[in-house]
């Protein structure tokens, strides 16, 4: 289907995607500082610790942005093939079950035959798409997005490092604050959702603590 965002510029990237993406770059960080105080405690562990993280979180930052631009290009092909095929002749009822296949399955349940034929029949008199599914400025400006994201969510935990001497105690503090965005980003999500923004900030502080333990034990 034609979307919004191809038609009109929209925002680069939705509320879910920011956040989850700065709860993937900041996971990825506080594996390292999580294992500082394990390994040893002098000046240069914390260096090299400080620079394993940026190192890792710049790579997967990398990654993220190109599977940003892939699942954006994979998603238009996905459209195209899907008008293409209501326009190819497919008659009334073909056509139905493909629009319910892209629709989630309550909304295709809810929207019943009638309303899968209206779509149908907007999909079908809908302007022309381009002739071959194609990334554009916006959708760069997205993965970019995507990139910093997980870059910038390392620094808020090695500052402690930076300014504090004491290094159990700057574990302390990066572990701390490191859980507050969780819990801030919980809080967030849940809120978007149209959930009960407490339950949502608990939940993912005490699954996000759980996954760096398992991620830690796992050798990650």
């Amino acid at each position: 289907m034609q979307s919004n965002a191809e038609q009109k510029p929209g925002r680069v990237l939705d509320p879910v995607d920011r956040v989850t993406e700065v709860i993937f770059g900041l996971l990825m960080a506080m594996t390292f500082t999580g294992t500082i105080s394990v390994v040893t405690a002098d000046q240069e562990a914390e260096r090299v610790m400080m620079l394993a993280a940026l190192g890792c979180n710049l790579a997967w930052g990398l990654a993220d942005a190109v599977m940003y631009l892939l699942r954006t290009l994979i998603e238009r092909t996905r459209n195209r093939t899907l008008l293409a095929n209501l326009c190819g002749g497919a008659d009334p009822a073909t056509g139905q079950a493909l629009v319910a296949d892209a629709l989630p399955g309550r909304l295709a349940a809810a929207a019943g035959t009638d309303g899968l034929e209206l779509l149908r029949r907007r999909l079908i008199e809908a302007p022309a798409m381009p002739a071959s599914p194609r990334l554009g400025w916006e959708d760069f400006k997205g993965a970019l997005g995507v990139f910093l994201l997980v870059v910038a969510s390392t620094f808020p935990l090695v500052v402690p490092f930076l300014l504090l001497e004491q290094t159990q105690l700057a574990v302390r503090l990066s572990n701390l604050i490191g859980l507050s965005v969780l819990f801030v980003a919980g809080w967030m999500l849940a809120r978007y959702a149209g959930a009960k923004p407490w339950q949502g900030a608990i939940a993912l502080t005490i699954t996000g603590a759980l996954l760096i333990a398992a991620i830690i034990a796992l050798g990650g």
